[in-house]
């Protein structure tokens, strides 16, 4: 029997999306944009867009922004693997449950899979939308009930 390409370590859930999957749905070009709010500071946005792309993985920028659209950094390049950007998504069984759920934000209407992830008195979840292979359209963390951490894609496009 072959192995699944969604498992990484027998003691994970499966990721959402294979190497192969992010690879196929994160072309040249791709930009997303997310609001991200941390407690306490003013929100921002922050981009990540899909600069060149190979069979091994993909050169993206990142930056952030203000809310009505203003750089407020300079892109910084980083290089990953296909594989590295699934190990981003793999999360122990014993502490994440898997779910399905359909959710509305800036960026349109996805079917995603939602994966929440406890570690202490620490909730992270994360929503793969099935049509956008790759990063979690949205995510937030919450400490002993209260909101960290939130990033929501207002934009997710294919220039």
């Amino acid at each position: 029997m072959a192995a699944d390409a969604h498992v990484l370590r027998p003691d994970h859930h499966p990721t959402p999306f294979t190497a192969d999957e992010i690879r196929l749905g994160c072309r040249a070009g791709r930009t997303v944009r997310s609001l991200v709010v941390e407690g306490g500071a003013e929100p921002y946005v922050a981009v990540t867009r899909f600069v060149s792309v190979d069979a091994e993985g993909a050169d993206t920028d990142h930056w952030t922004e203000t809310p009505d659209g203003r750089r407020v950094t300079e892109p910084e390049r980083h290089r990953s693997t296909w594989l590295e950007f699934q190990g981003h998504a793999s999360m122990p069984a014993d502490s994440t449950q898997i779910s399905e759920e359909t959710m509305d934000i800036p960026a349109g209407h996805y079917d995603c899979l939602k994966y929440v992830r406890r570690d202490g008195d620490s909730v992270s979840t994360f929503w793969f939308a099935r049509s956008a292979p790759g990063m979690p359209l949205m995510f937030e963390r919450r400490t002993s009930g209260s909101l960290d951490f939130s990033s929501t894609a207002i934009e997710d496009t294919i220039a």
